[in-house]
Parts: structure tokens; sequence; C-alpha cells
């Protein structure tokens, strides 16, 4: 059994974790074969990802079995198969959109996280759960939870591993969407993954890079960067199509060029 499923509808990559008798936890394995899927989705071709879990679990985090196995310090297991992971996502230009079926724990939540658009079922719980085994954070967690819940909240997840629910991460911004069931959820992943894969790609990119960014810069920086990157969308095919739409009173059609 391969530890992550693919399959490409459209121009959208469809990728799930397929470890559900732990919960979907990382082992090597799908590690690298994430790595590998999100390579692919450098492709043209591809406009969207989604990323979704198997089973009653989206991630549980790391298979401590599996490290035990693997006799690799901390470091040298994230800087070879976390981070690489992280920095994919966050650099990939297009959307990343993440289906929260279950619990998501550690460096599952990280991975969570890491993407641009949550969707999570109502019986989802979200555990900064590294504190219970002795470890702090990591997969860009200390990176991405404060920025979206805040400092004090971020102290409070990652120093006590208190479940978050579903309904509570929707308030602090930890979801941006919420469903009942995990059929709704299917659904859901699949209305999004095509208003995204059919929006103009290119703007998209820039939207992500623009907003990543925009904590390290300085308003002049950030005003200045606005300006080059609306330049290049203004230039796009995908934007004479909006005008063109717009004048003949018609739904725009993107190719994302």
């Amino acid at each position: 059994m391969h530890s992550i499923l693919k399959e490409i509808k459209g121009s959208v990559l469809y990728v799930t974790l397929n470890r559900p008798e732990s919960l979907n936890a990382f082992n090597t394995e799908m590690l690298l074969e994430l790595q590998g899927a999100f390579k692919e989705a450098e492709s043209d071709s591809v406009r969207c990802v989604v990323l979704t879990g198997a089973g009653k679990g989206f991630c549980s985090g790391q298979d401590l079995k599996d490290f035990e196995k693997e006799k690799k310090t901390f470091k040298e297991a994230l800087e070879q198969k976390y981070n690489p992971l992280i920095r994919q996502i966050a650099g990939l230009p297009k959307p990343v959109i993440c289906g929260i079926n279950g619990v998501a724990a550690g460096a599952g939540l990280s991975l969570a996280l890491a993407c641009d658009f949550r969707i999570a079922v109502e019986s989802a719980q979200l555990i900064e759960v590294f504190i219970n085994v002795g470890l702090v954070p990591d997969s860009g967690s200390t990176f991405t939870l404060p920025r979206i819940v805040g400092l004090s909240k971020a102290f409070q997840m990652c120093s006590t591993a208190e479940r978050i629910s579903a309904s509570e991460a929707k308030s602090l911004g930890l979801v941006n969407v919420l469903v009942q069931t995990n059929e709704v959820l299917k659904i859901a992943l699949e209305r999004y993954a095509k208003k995204f894969a059919n929006a103009p790609t290119k703007s998209l990119a820039m939207i992500k890079q623009l907003l990543n960014n925009s904590y390290n810069k300085t308003l002049n920086e950030v005003l200045n960067n606005e300006a080059l990157m609306q330049d290049t969308a203004g230039n796009t095919n995908d934007y004479k199509e909006g005008v063109n739409s717009f004048l003949e009173k018609r739904k725009p059609v993107f190719k994302g060029s």
C-alpha cells in the first residue's frame, strides 16, 4: 500500500495521506512521497492542490516507532524530510487546500498550517502535541501559528497541548470553512478546488507570495512589491480576459496565463 494516494481531476491534484491505521502518522516513505507529489504539482497543468487524509484522521504527526528505527537525529530528520516539504508548499505558486477530516496533531498540524486554505469537519481536533513528549513545535508551526492566532494563544497551544475543537479553530482563523461530515467535506473540497483552479493562477501566486512575505517587510517595501506585481498581473492574458468579460457582461474564462 502506498503511503499517499494521488489523483488528477482536471487541473486539480488530489493528494491523500494513506496510513489510516496510524491516523496517517508520518513515516519516511510518506514524507518522501509527499515531496514527490508537490514536485509534480509544479507542472503548469496543475492549478490547485488538495491535501487530505484517509480514514478517521488527517495526520497524527510523526510515527515515533519509525523515527526510533531510523536512528537519525531530530535535526537530520527535519532538514531532510520535513523542512523541504514545508518549503515546497509555501513556495508553490498555486493554492494548496487542506481538508482536515479528523485529528491534526504535531507535525500533522504543522502540515495543515502550511497550506493556504483549510476546510475542517466539525469533529476534527487540532493539537500542538510536542510538549507532551518534551519537544518543541517544528515543521513551521512556530512561524505559521502565531501569525494566525497571535503570540499569546500560540504559546498557550504549544505549552499546554490543549485540544482545539474545529469550531474554536474556525473562530481563531485556523480553519476557513467548517462542514458537518466527511461527505460534505469532499463536496466542499471539490467546490473550492474548482473555484481556485478556474481563477487567474498567476495572480493567486503573487497574492500568496505577497502575503507570505509581508511580515518581514517594511510598508515601503510592501508598496513597491505590490506595484511590481500589479504591473506583472496587468500584462497577463487573464487580466485581458477579466476586462473583456466585464465589458461584454459575461463570466470570465481564466486560463492561468
